[in-house]
């Protein structure tokens, strides 16, 4: 049963706005308690972080029914994101207040998607926890920014059309963001996935990674599931539903605009072949001008 505080924090979720941290909806940090590092035992084991629109909601909530694994009371805790935080002594209490740390026998893992993206949000994690294991799930970027923009046009923080959202006008609102980067316009952006992957592997052996391609996670769930299951190292218990999971139902603003999807493909080709090669995945149809997703829109 939910406890009163997961209620109210469900509850006050809902009013945040673009750029507001989800660890402002935790229990506030005890001012009087050291800022020492934790041990190994007591530090959160996994993250999936990485990327929004690509798959993260539909596994935090598979992984939440492996009676193992103990995700974090609320999914994108923001934790590493967080630049209200002093990050040169930096307070983990906010992320330790979203997990049961009485629970024994499990291992607990956090879902912040912005993690991969976010200016020095894995440097962060990695200081936190250099053996951590991360898991990335990647999505056909055309169709990951497109999601992304329904996502944000449905919420209201955006009124550009899809074509202009990612075409000069829409993009420099990112150029023109602090850092270069932006939480709701970076439509492009978060999906030139390879210099984003070539940084995390700067900062994680490849060992302590996982990717999976969000579309395999549709068609091929059980695979899916048990690599991710051996990788942060639980017994293959959980099933393989064919749900799929969406934070927003955004379907009735239509499919990609026939122009936009040319376009960025062109746009993204050659950094999907890079993505390919520092991954392994096979991501040859991503290539193809015919390449359809077979999950539901969202």
């Amino acid at each position: 049963m939910a406890s009163k505080v997961d209620g109210t924090i469900a509850a006050a979720r809902r009013l945040l706005r673009p750029g507001d941290s989800a660890s402002a909806l935790l229990p506030p940090a005890d001012s009087k308690a050291p800022h020492a590092m934790p041990g190994e035992a007591e530090r959160v084991q996994f993250f999936i972080a990485g990327v929004q629109k690509g798959g993260t909601t539909a596994l935090d909530s598979i992984l939440r029914d492996h009676p193992s694994v103990q995700m974090a009371r609320v999914k994108e805790v923001h934790h590493f994101d967080d630049e209200a935080i002093d990050w040169s002594a930096p307070d983990h209490s906010r992320l330790h207040a979203a997990f049961d740390w009485d629970a024994a026998s499990v291992v607990r893992g956090e879902a912040t998607p912005v993690t991969i993206y976010w200016p020095n949000a894995l440097e962060r994690l990695r200081r936190y926890h250099p053996s951590a294991k991360l898991i990335i799930g990647l999505r056909h970027p055309t169709f990951r920014a497109f999601s992304h923009w329904r996502m944000e046009t449905k919420r209201g923080w955006d009124t550009l059309p899809f074509p202009q959202a990612v075409e000069t006008e829409g993009r420099q609102r990112v150029q023109d963001a602090p850092g270069g980067v932006h939480r709701v316009f970076s439509y492009v952006e978060r999906g030139l996935y390879a210099g984003q992957v070539e940084r995390l592997l700067t900062l994680f052996s490849r060992p302590q990674v996982l990717f999976f391609r969000t579309d395999r996670l549709w068609l091929e769930p059980g695979q899916v599931l048990e690599a991710v299951q051996d990788f942060i190292g639980v017994e293959r218990r959980l099933a393989a539903p064919r749900r799929y999971v969406v934070p927003l139902d955004s379907s009735d603003l239509g499919p990609i605009p026939a122009g936009s999807r040319l376009m960025l493909d062109q746009e993204f080709a050659a950094d999907i072949r890079r993505t390919a090669a520092l991954t392994g995945l096979d991501l040859a149809d991503w290539l193809r001008p015919d390449y359809r997703e077979p999950m539901p829109t969202g």
